[in-house]
């Protein structure tokens, strides 16, 4: 069901989101969904092109703008915040969806690989929390953030460093959400299981097919879709759940209670032996 079906139109009226990532994929699914319930955007990712086309097509639904950021570099990070201040004055909600990783065994994980996770995953997250809250939410009194991490509930085989630094901002959400509770600030995670979007193109086909394969053993017979992370944020995001911070919502069709964690790994090391 649409969920402009289920939230007024106007729930975000005169609300002001930033999503990191918000080019494509997940995150450009939820700034569509705010867009459509009224709220005002401001996008980012590193690539200013394909960001830009990202703005302009979003703009057609309603206030888009947009910052190129490298969210492991504070620099940048400030910048956004600069220009959020700039065009809109405030900030309401911050989805932090950017990141990025790659399928390796752990043992071939490299020093640098292992660190370019970690650091866009993690840290990534917490230094644009960080100045958000600092720059708006602070002075507000008030503030949304929504972590967009992963299904790492019994692990993550094949994507280890991914797995660590999700866990890690799942315990951050936790954290922030008691510390900032006193500038009633909200923080809430998001936690996607095999979502159909553009970011599995970005995978060889061997593990696109396993992928494909484990549908089957999902409990509920499919993948998720961006409108479905994009609907449980619109919920973490709107007065509905305003009794409600420092907790985890998984959209997984139940992947993180149930079904076998080691298919890509298994799939990752066949590769390797052909």
């Amino acid at each position: 069901m649409s969920s402009q079906i289920l939230y007024h139109p106007e729930l975000f009226k005169d609300k002001v989101a930033l999503v990191t990532g918000g080019r494509s994929g997940i995150g450009y699914g939820i700034a569509e969904q705010l867009l459509l319930l009224g709220a005002k955007v401001m996008i980012c990712s590193r690539k200013e092109e394909p960001l830009k086309a990202a703005a302009e097509s979003l703009s057609k639904i309603g206030p888009c703008a947009f910052a190129p950021c490298d969210i492991r570099k504070t620099d940048d990070i400030k910048k956004v915040a600069d220009a959020i201040e700039s065009i809109y004055g405030r900030l309401d909600i911050l989805v932090n969806n950017a990141g990025g990783q790659f399928p390796a065994p752990a043992e071939l994980i490299s020093e640098n690989g292992w660190a370019a996770v970690i650091n866009n995953n993690l840290n990534g997250t917490f230094y644009v929390a960080q100045e958000m809250a600092k720059r708006f939410f602070f002075k507000q009194k008030s503030g949304n953030i929504i972590n967009i991490i992963a299904n790492m509930h019994r692990g993550f085989p094949g994507m280890a460093h991914t797995g660590a630094a999700r866990a890690g901002v799942e315990n951050l959400t936790k954290t922030l959400a008691q510390e900032w509770s006193i500038y009633n600030v909200r923080v809430n995670s998001v936690a996607p299981g095999t979502i159909e979007s553009s970011g599995l193109d970005q995978y060889p086909q061997e593990i696109q097919d396993q992928f494909e394969e484990g549908k089957k053993d999902n409990l509920m017979g499919r993948f998720g879709t961006v409108e479905d992370i994009a609907n449980a944020v619109s919920f973490f995001a709107s007065p509905l759940s305003s009794y409600i911070s420092g907790t985890t919502l998984y959209v997984d069709g139940m992947e993180h209670l149930a079904g076998d964690r080691n298919g890509l790994i298994k799939t990752l090391r066949s590769m390797m032996e052909g």
